[in-house]
Order: structure tokens, then C-alpha cells, then sequence
């Protein structure tokens, strides 16, 4: 996680490196079969995590988005319990069932941390209103605050999408996600960046 401001100056450079090496989600690569040239009809989707609250928000989210693209979806935990989701016998069924071609499996395969460095600034204390030569000498007053190292985590995960009737994968993307911030609007941002591909692939709508 980044290191907390060891001095106050320093927070806009802070924000300034924020903006740059906290980029949410970066694609690192994106396959797609040539030979899938459908649509899917409705996709359930399923989020590997060891919480069952973020897996639902997850879901939810992907489930939400897709809709908003013109295509149906499902969160998985709406129909199969935790204990099932890497039940691929049970989920079969439950395509068949509910008439959901494809599924969606999303779970971070690893974790990396990327250390950078924020540099030093000058702060200046606001101009005196006294005697000409203190303006004067304003210039020399500068505050400066020293450089640091900074580390932030990244999630590793893989997104793939296979069609239910013969397992075949259909699609796939790696991404790199950053864990700084609310779960919540992490995964918010990370799937507009999935959906936004797959619909670019010519996935979504009708």
C-alpha cells in the first residue's frame, strides 16, 4: 500500500504520482478464437474470491454492466451457493437449466508489488506584508521537503469466457489491477475496462 505523508508539502506531489503508477486496471494481453463469430446470449458470471462479500459485489457489478451492453447475465451466487462455484458438474447444470451459453470466470492468479519514487518539492510560506527587503528575502525561504520510495500492489488476474455446451474458451484477458483504495471501486473500474474490450471484440449487444 503507498506509505503514508511523512510531511504535508509533499502531498500534491503524492497525488501527482498517484495519478500515473495507481492507474486502476492495465490490460497486459487480450486473445479472442477467430473462429467464435457469435454472440453470446446470456452469460453467467462467476468471481473466484475468498470473500464472499466481494464475490457477490463482483457478480453484481459484471452482471450489471453486461446488461447496460445489451447482453443478458447472471450473477452466479443468485443460483449456486459458495461451496458449488468450482463445482463444474453443478454449474453445467445450471446453464443448461437456465439457458446461459457461455460462462464468465474471473480469479487473480498473483500478486506484485511496484516500488516508485516521489520526488522532493519547495514550499514557499505565503508572502509577508512588512518591509520591502522580507519580500525580498522570500526567494531564499523556500521549504523543502525530501524524495521518497513508494510501493503499491497490483492484483494479477485472468478473465475468461467459454461457451457452456463444450467448455471451449472463447476469449481471454490478463490484467494488472491496482489494490490501492475501496474494493468496491476497484472492481467497478476494472470491469468498465472488460466490458469495454469484450464489446470492442464484438461480444455484447445484439
Amino acid at each position: 500500500m503507498i506509505r503514508s505523508l511523512q510531511n504535508p508539502f509533499g502531498f500534491l506531489a503524492l497525488i501527482a504520482m498517484l495519478v500515473t503508477a495507481c492507474a486502476t486496471t492495465q490490460l497486459n494481453a487480450v486473445w479472442k478464437d477467430p473462429s467464435y463469430q457469435t454472440r453470446p446470449h446470456k452469460i453467467m458470471v462467476i468471481g473466484v474470491a475468498k470473500s464472499p462479500v466481494n464475490r457477490r459485489i463482483f457478480e453484481d457489478e459484471f452482471v450489471q454492466q453486461l446488461n447496460a451492453h445489451g447482453t443478458k447475465a447472471i450473477a452466479s451466487y443468485t443460483v449456486l451457493p459458495d461451496r458449488q462455484e468450482g463445482d463444474h458438474a453443478v454449474i453445467a447444470a445450471k446453464l443448461a437449466q437456465l439457458g446461459a451459453d457461455t460462462v464468465l470466470i474471473t480469479r487473480m492468479v498473483s500478486k506484485k508489488t511496484v516500488q516508485f519514487y516521489v520526488p522532493g518539492t519547495a514550499y514557499y510560506p505565503p508572502p509577508p506584508y512588512g518591509r520591502w527587503p522580507d519580500y525580498y528575502g522570500l526567494g531564499y525561504e523556500a521549504m523543502y521537503t525530501p524524495g521518497y520510495m513508494a510501493e503499491e500492489e497490483f492484483a494479477i488476474i485472468e478473465t475468461n469466457l467459454y461457451e457452456a455446451r463444450n467448455d471451449k474458451l472463447v476469449w481471454s484477458a490478463s490484467s494488472e489491477t491496482g489494490m490501492h483504495g475501496p474494493d468496491q471501486n476497484r472492481i467497478r473500474s476494472y470491469i468498465e475496462i472488460m466490458v469495454k474490450n469484450m464489446a470492442g471484440q464484438g461480444l455484447l449487444g445484439r
